[in-house]
C-alpha cells in the first residue's frame, strides 16, 4: 500500500538495466522535478570539503539535462537552493551562489545548441548581481528554444510562493479586479511561480530523505514519488532511467477508480 514511500537502494535500482528504447515504449514523464541532496554527504564520505560535493553535482545536472532532453520530457524542475539555504555558513553559500554562473558558462553553448529553455523559479531579488546575471543571460539567449525547459529552483520555498500568490488575489478581490466565484484551482495556479508549467508528473529526491523540503507542495499534490538512497554526485543516467521506468508502472487514478 505504502510502496510509493519506499527508499530505493543503489543494488535495488540496477539490479536489471534500463534502456532509453525501453523508456520510450512507454508515457514519458511531461514534467520531472528534482531535489538533488546529498552532495555535502558525498564529500565528507571522501574527506573533502563540502564544496567539491557541490562541484561533482554541477556536473550531474549536465548528465541529467541531457539525457531528460533525449528521452523528450518537456520539463525539468531542479532545486538548486532555498530559502532556508541561507542559514549555511557564508562561504558554503557564497560558493553556491557561484555555481548557477559556472553551470552556465561551460554549458550556455550546449544548451542553446540542443534547443533547451532556461527559466527560473524562486525570489531572484536577493541574488547576488552575479548569479542573477549569469541565469539572465542564459534565459534571453534560449527564450526561442522550443525544447526541454531547464528550470531552475534559485532562492524558492513554497510556503512564501504560496503566500505571495495569496496575497496577490487578496489585493485584486481587495480592489473588485475579480468576485469569490472567480477563485479557483487554475485561477490560484496562475499565481504562483511555476505558471505556464504543468505540474511535474514525477519527483525524484537523492540521498534517502523521505521529505519535501518545502518544494513545490501545491504542485506535488497528484505527483509519483521516487526516494533514493544514492547521493546526488553518485546519481547517473541508469538511476534516472529506472525512475522513470518505476514511474510507468504506476497506475495514476487522480482520485478515481
Amino acid at each position: 500500500m505504502f510502496n510509493f514511500m519506499k527508499k530505493w537502494t543503489n543494488s535495488e535500482q540496477l539490479n536489471e538495466t534500463i534502456t532509453i528504447e525501453q523508456i520510450k515504449q512507454h508515457e514519458i514523464p511531461k514534467h520531472i522535478a528534482i531535489i538533488m541532496d546529498g552532495n555535502g554527504r558525498w564529500a565528507k564520505k571522501r574527506s573533502l570539503p563540502r564544496m567539491a560535493g557541490h562541484h561533482e553535482g554541477m556536473k550531474v545536472v549536465r548528465k541529467i539535462t541531457k539525457l531528460a532532453n533525449e528521452l523528450e520530457v518537456k520539463a525539468l524542475t531542479l532545486y538548486a537552493f532555498s530559502t532556508e539555504n541561507w542559514k549555511r555558513p557564508k562561504t558554503e553559500v557564497d560558493y553556491l551562489m557561484k555555481l548557477p554562473e559556472q553551470f552556465l558558462s561551460t554549458f550556455l553553448p550546449e544548451l542553446i545548441e540542443e534547443n533547451v529553455r532556461v527559466q527560473i523559479v524562486g525570489d531572484s531579488s536577493k541574488l547576488p548581481n552575479h548569479t542573477l546575471q549569469a541565469v539572465q543571460k542564459a534565459m534571453k539567449e534560449t527564450e526561442q528554444n522550443t525544447g526541454l525547459i531547464l528550470n531552475f529552483a534559485l532562492n524558492y520555498g513554497s510556503r512564501a510562493e504560496i503566500i505571495h500568490a495569496v496575497q496577490q488575489i487578496a489585493q485584486e478581490y481587495k480592489e473588485d479586479a475579480i468576485s469569490l466565484d472567480q477563485i479557483n484551482e487554475d485561477y490560484f495556479s496562475d499565481k504562483l511561480m511555476t505558471k505556464g508549467l504543468e505540474d511535474p508528473d514525477l519527483l525524484i529526491r537523492t540521498s534517502g530523505e523521505i521529505r519535501l523540503s518545502n518544494f513545490l507542495l501545491w504542485q506535488l499534490a497528484y505527483t509519483e514519488f521516487w526516494f533514493t538512497d544514492v547521493l546526488w554526485p553518485d546519481f547517473n543516467e541508469q538511476h534516472f532511467l529506472t525512475a522513470i521506468h518505476d514511474y510507468q508502472q504506476r497506475g495514476r487514478r487522480f482520485g478515481g477508480i
